[in-house]
């Protein structure tokens, strides 16, 4: 029998268990009231952040009515449209806790024969959250679904052993994505540490005691003025990837049909874009990480630094949104509709402490790119487990593949 043929509607083994959270004016929220978990708590993926619940003032009776259990579903049910849909399954909880409005709880029986960590990794599969998206009704700047758009969901219900034993293989590669993400926060809390007393002095590094002195960056950076040959790839520059193909970044190319005077970015050079963006309303400095030559917007100031390492070392420093603004704000005019006017030759023109001795510099920059190398293996690593997490669901929620449990093996 094909695995499809043994999907079965949810409603046709549930037929209650459904309700809606409670809605609570923003004054009656109260550091001595109950818990209350919103819409933020919990991520798209079923993660959770419960450690910092708001509370609010309830009555008994709303307490003993909205109020949460262990195996309890969650599911947003008024939201935009990327996010409707998203659940989570409730675990230990330390206090009392109820829900708001905009999410709908859904109990199971033992009698329904579905189980709720099954449940809740079907509600999360793609499969699921697509349909949950085609089937929400549309409003201004948000969607909604309701307990009907759950009970007509299909979904491959094999035994309760089989359910049991999906959730537990499943929820093993959670709790290894989970482990691998914690790592990934720990290493950024140790490179944001080394960054700011390597970067400012404070700390140095054994057997480099030569005193650090105020550099001009005009004094280790020289704009080399190269423009494109023609053949170059157009490239913009980001906040968090640094520079990268205009495709990839933006879906498509924004440059001008003529690149003939777009300035050339050789490997390691830096690159100053005076475009204000989230935390940097004052544009952003990166050196270019590509093994091969680009082209960036002439709007664009590049520099070639005084060597690889010390645009290496500026690269981390500018990454600093603190660090960012103290260097560029003392500089910066600001045109008439708030438009950021500063030249190449000006941007060059303050000064920061920078090592006196190239070697420090080097072994500077030595270390941070070993921290983020680290930062980025792990990345890699949580992507493949989210991978192959995927294509393991694919195949054990339709039935392609089957868990063999201690039942089946005795």
């Amino acid at each position: 029998m094909s695995p499809l043929k043994q999907h079965k509607k949810i409603g046709d083994q549930i037929s209650s268990g459904f309700q809606n959270g409670i809605y609570k004016h923003a004054d009656e929220y109260s550091d001595d009231g109950t818990c209350i978990i919103r819409i933020n708590d919990y991520g798209n993926d079923g993660t959770k952040r419960f450690e910092c619940l708001r509370r609010v003032r309830l009555s008994a009776s709303e307490i003993d009515r909205f109020s949460l259990k262990r195996n309890d579903i969650l599911i947003n049910r008024v939201n935009s449209l990327s996010h409707i849909g998203k659940s989570c399954i409730v675990e230990k909880l330390e206090d009392t806790t109820v829900f708001e409005s905009n999410m709908m709880r859904l109990r199971l029986t033992k009698s329904s024969g579905i189980s709720p960590e099954y449940l809740f990794i079907v509600l999360n599969s793609v499969r699921v959250r697509d349909y949950l998206r085609k089937v929400a009704k549309p409003a201004v700047a948000q969607a909604s679904i309701n307990q009907e758009d759950i009970m007509s969901l299909a979904a491959y219900l094999p035994s309760l052993q089989q359910q049991t034993a999906i959730a537990s293989l499943i929820f093993t590669w959670d709790l290894a994505i989970e482990k691998n993400e914690q790592l990934i926060e720990a290493k950024w809390r140790q490179l944001n540490a080394l960054t700011q007393n390597l970067l400012t002095g404070n700390k140095r590094i054994k057997g480099y005691v030569e005193k650090w002195r105020k550099y001009r960056l005009s004094e280790v950076l020289t704009e080399h003025r190269e423009v494109s040959s023609g053949y170059e790839e157009v490239y913009s520059v980001s906040v968090h990837k640094g520079l990268i193909n205009q495709v990839e970044h933006l879906g498509r190319v924004f440059a001008a049909k003529d690149t003939s005077n777009y300035n050339l970015v050789k490997p390691g050079d830096v690159v100053y874009t005076k475009s204000p963006t989230g935390d940097f309303p004052y544009g952003i400095v990166k050196q270019s990480r590509i093994d091969f030559s680009v082209i960036v917007s002439p709007l664009y100031g590049v520099f070639t630094a005084r060597s690889q390492q010390l645009g290496t070392f500026l690269n981390f420093y500018f990454e600093s949104p603190v660090r960012t603004a103290n260097y560029l704000l003392p500089i910066i005019q600001k045109g008439a509709k708030n438009t950021i006017n500063i030249t190449n030759t000006t941007f060059l023109s303050n000064s920061l402490y920078l090592p006196s001795c190239d070697e420090e510099t080097e072994a500077i920059a030595a270390i941070l790119t070993t921290a983020r190398q680290e930062i980025d293996l792990l990345k890699k690593q949580a992507e493949a487990y989210r991978r192959q997490k995927r294509g393991l669901m694919q195949r054990l929620l339709t039935g392609e593949w089957r868990v063999m449990t201690s039942k089946e093996n005795s």
